[in-house]
């Protein structure tokens, strides 16, 4: 009796092992990666405005990572205490009128700032949804995240030629934080049910990585319940 059936057997178990051990190694190893180089990053930035007596390096044989990262989250948070009250209200204001006189600086810091405030202000409902558009032509279709009516110019001008339209983000892969602001008629958006963070993950994985759609469940739960209704009544 050939041993050969055994070695196969005895590969593609140690094959199968591999790539298990990949599976959970690979999104570890390279979400440390990512998480050490932004602290590395932070702490390039701000350890170098530090006041020596307030630096541990200077202290210690060995450099302690993250203490930038860590002095800039008590900054920011200082800073946001500050512009709470009135003091700090008052000094901002002063601060951006003295921006306003500079011609290329107020364009990109009233620039940031807008986007800055549209995207962490709690009650907006930025990405709240996730939708289908025929892109790059008819027959092709794309994933993209629903933004929010169109607004300003743009809508005055697409409104007044009789198209309702919604501003969407195209996403590319595998980078979903680049792509293309489209604005796009609102009967030419298909809605998903899928959440944003879902979209994004099939889109960063370029498809491989796709939710589960649970409509048969949900058509199940539904008959249950009105059969339930029917026997109650």
């Amino acid at each position: 009796m050939s041993d050969k059936p055994v070695r196969i057997r005895a590969t593609t178990r140690v094959r199968n092992y591999f790539l298990t051990g990949l599976i959970v190694c690979a999104p570890l190893a390279i979400t440390a990666y990512i998480t050490w180089s932004f602290i590395g990053w932070v702490d390039g930035w701000v350890k170098p405005y530090l006041p020596n007596v307030y630096n541990p390096d200077n202290y210690l044989p060995f450099s302690v990572p993250g203490f930038g990262l860590l002095t800039a989250l008590i900054f920011i948070t200082l800073v946001g205490f500050l512009t709470a009250n009135l003091i700090g209200r008052t000094i901002l204001t002063y601060g951006e009128s003295i921006l306003d006189r500079m011609p290329l600086i107020r364009g990109i810091y009233k620039g940031l700032k807008q986007i800055f405030q549209t995207v962490l202000a709690e009650q907006n409902n930025s990405f709240n949804k996730a939708g289908l558009i025929e892109y790059p032509r008819k027959g092709l279709w794309s994933i993209v995240f629903l933004a929010t009516d169109t607004k300003g110019e743009v809508a005055y001008r697409l409104t007044d030629s009789g198209v309702d339209t919604v501003s969407v983000f195209l996403p590319t892969t595998p980078n979903p934080t680049s792509g293309f602001l489209l604005f796009v008629p609102r009967q030419d958006v298909m809605v998903l049910d899928m959440s944003v963070e879902e979209a994004a993950k099939m889109v960063i994985s370029a498809g491989l990585v796709a939710p589960e759609y649970h409509q048969k469940t949900e058509e199940i739960a539904r008959q249950a319940i009105t059969e339930r209704d029917k026997i109650d009544a």
